[in-house]
């Protein structure tokens, strides 16, 4: 998988909110999605999902979040774990969601990178065939 390289002002922006923002291990969000403890939030964008995703996520662009996470779930004390492709964005989507009112949201560390290095289930979406 290719590493990105990213701004000093988005890791800043990461940085800040990181103290606000639970964080969770590969092991504890796969224990509390198999638990039903907690829905698994993928915050990559459509192109990322559709490469493979973590079996039973739901996914939710990080572009559209705030707009949809009221509809998508409701009840603001649902406990949440949200993931990205290394652990940044989802930290900022956690932080987001900690301000509109959601409780009990955690952002994994590491991302899917760490995920499928710790050898984690993926579902991979078929697609249909092209003509």
């Amino acid at each position: 998988m290719r590493r990105m390289e990213h701004s000093p002002g988005f890791l800043r922006a990461v940085e800040a909110v990181r103290p606000h923002v639970a964080e969770v291990d590969v092991a504890t969000m796969r224990e509390s999605l198999a638990l039903g403890r907690a829905t698994v939030i993928d915050v990559r964008e459509d192109g990322e999902w559709a490469l493979g995703h973590v079996p039973g996520a739901v996914h939710v662009g990080r572009g559209v979040l705030e707009r949809d996470i009221e509809r998508i779930v409701p009840d603001p004390a649902t406990p949440l774990v949200l993931y990205c492709g290394g652990g940044y964005r989802s930290l900022l989507a956690a932080d987001a969601l900690r301000r509109m009112g959601y409780t009990d949201v955690a952002s994994m560390r590491g991302g899917w990178r760490e995920y499928v290095v710790a050898g984690g289930p993926v579902v991979v979406p078929s697609t249909p065939d092209a003509p």
